[in-house]
């Protein structure tokens, strides 16, 4: 959030959406009364250093950090928030003060504080923990909405994969390296991240639905959704089926990281210069499109996720529970949160950003990656996604790379074969994908390791790099 941003919120003043409170010095002592409400409703902003008549106040320099702690803490105490939910503070400076700012989703659980449940309406938090009918009400909506939120009582740490909780370690670490995911043990990290819950209709307790789509093993997620299912395709030449196809049936993280070699393969790179920075366009859209079909999809139904990259466009399609019909202005529009749960881990370990301001990074960063065009965002029962592709963003290998014609030797005059590495980048450029034995099958009479040490070679001379891991990923040649 940008401080013009955060100017423009406070200036509206406090609503269902938005709380102030000084915390100059310390926490206010119901502020987590509001955190628990946020999460029961629609969520909201909750800014410290603010006085309820909008005056910017600030917080103390040395009450900071010990505020921080103070909230993490407590967040993931669920004596203090049940079920635990862990979020990420903002330090902003404006008007020379400094402001802690927290964007609370809502939350797909109902969550109470010191045994007492809230909830939010323009006036503020009020404790419905003793009104039967609002809290059933809540539990039925919440349980009415999302369909992350179903209990298997029966599954078991065992049944997800511990790998996965050493990648989100190490993910959560680069975002903020004294988060605490990195020290709690894997059941700990499904409780704080509110993927274990208690089922009020049934009585029963268990790791939900959105745990197993995250981190579930392959025949796990096929034994409790069975039509779960992404579906990546290339489809320029072949119009009639494919060119190209990756059928996922995997964990969302895995998932997320095959649909992005997917379109690395496919579709080129772009730079962009911004003041000092130098990023990728096309890693910055199509990490959000990704997301988005992998997050805000409604998984109870059966229609299949789908990636399809053409000559002309690429289109994405996710079952939707719709708010609205029709195109999306990004200018106008309000975000309604699918998968609250499995949103905010995708969140945590760095992949998505706020809620809402996806749609907006594609539209301003599609106009760079295929100038004069913008995006298409179209809500229906299918959700569909458009990214037009010109000329400047079809990815056309050619058949060999350019070469000088090789010298002669000084002995009899006759040509020298190419060079090893040579050959070996206008295999990358034929079959990106090629493992090292069919390469040395392809090269004949070099070893596999020697086609690992010339493979090396051509890194460190930066004429060959690795997109994605060592399994599902792909050589791009730098030409």
């Amino acid at each position: 959030m940008t401080a013009e941003q955060l100017l423009h919120i406070i200036q509206h003043g406090e609503g269902i959406n938005v709380e102030l409170k000084t915390s100059k010095e310390k926490l206010n002592k119901d502020t987590f009364d509001s955190i628990c409400a946020f999460l029961n409703r629609t969520g909201g902003y909750l800014i410290l250093g603010v006085t309820d008549k909008k005056e910017i106040i600030g917080i103390e320099e040395n009450a900071i950090q010990p505020i921080l702690d103070t909230i993490a803490k407590n967040a993931n105490n669920p004596q203090k928030l049940n079920p635990t939910y862990y979020f990420s503070p903002e330090i902003i400076e404006l008007e020379s003060k400094k402001l802690i700012v927290f964007y609370i989703p809502e939350s797909s659980q109902v969550h109470s504080t010191s045994g007492k449940i809230f909830d939010r309406n323009e006036d503020g938090d009020f404790n419905i923990t003793h009104n039967s009918d609002l809290v059933t009400q809540l539990y039925l909506r919440k349980q009415k909405t999302y369909s992350e939120n179903q209990v298997f009582p029966f599954a078991t740490i065992e049944d997800f994969k511990p790998e996965l909780f050493e990648k989100v370690r190490s993910l959560v670490k680069n975002q903020k390296p004294n988060h605490p995911w990195i020290s709690l043990s894997n059941e700990d990290i499904l409780k704080s991240a509110g993927l274990y819950k208690r089922d009020i209709q049934t009585g029963k307790s268990g790791y939900t639905l959105a745990s197993i789509l995250l981190l579930g093993k392959d025949d796990v997620i096929l034994s409790a959704l069975p039509h779960h299912k992404t579906d990546a395709i290339l489809r320029k030449e072949n119009l009639d089926r494919y060119d190209d196809r990756d059928d996922i049936r995997v964990n969302l993280i895995e998932s997320y990281e095959r649909l992005i070699n997917f379109v690395s393969k496919h579709l080129p790179d772009k730079f962009y210069q911004d003041g000092n920075q130098r990023f990728s366009v096309r890693d910055h859209i199509f990490r959000e499109i990704i997301g988005n079909i992998l997050i805000h999809r409604e998984f109870a139904n059966g229609f299949p996720a789908k990636l399809i990259i053409e000559k002309t466009r690429l289109i994405t399609e996710n079952w939707n529970k719709p708010h609205g019909h029709g195109n999306i202005d990004p200018a106008n529009f309000t975000p309604y949160p699918k998968n609250p749960m499995i949103a905010n881990f995708f969140k945590e370990i760095g992949w998505v950003d706020e809620l809402g301001s996806g749609i907006r990074k594609v539209h301003k960063f599609t106009s760079l990656y295929t100038p004069g065009t913008s995006p298409e965002f179209i809500e229906e029962d299918v959700f569909k996604t458009i990214i037009p592709l010109t000329k400047t963003t079809q990815k056309n290998y050619p058949e060999k790379l350019p070469r000088k014609e090789p010298k002669t030797t000084q002995k009899n005059g006759q040509k020298l074969p190419r060079k090893t590495t040579q050959k070996i980048m206008e295999i990358l450029l034929k079959n990106p994908t090629i493992t090292r034995e069919k390469m040395m099958l392809e090269l004949g009479g070099i070893s596999e390791n020697g086609v690992k040490y010339h493979l090396n070679k051509l890194k460190k001379e930066e004429k060959i790099i690795r997109v994605g891991s060592d399994r599902n990923g792909f050589w791009k040649v730098i030409l």
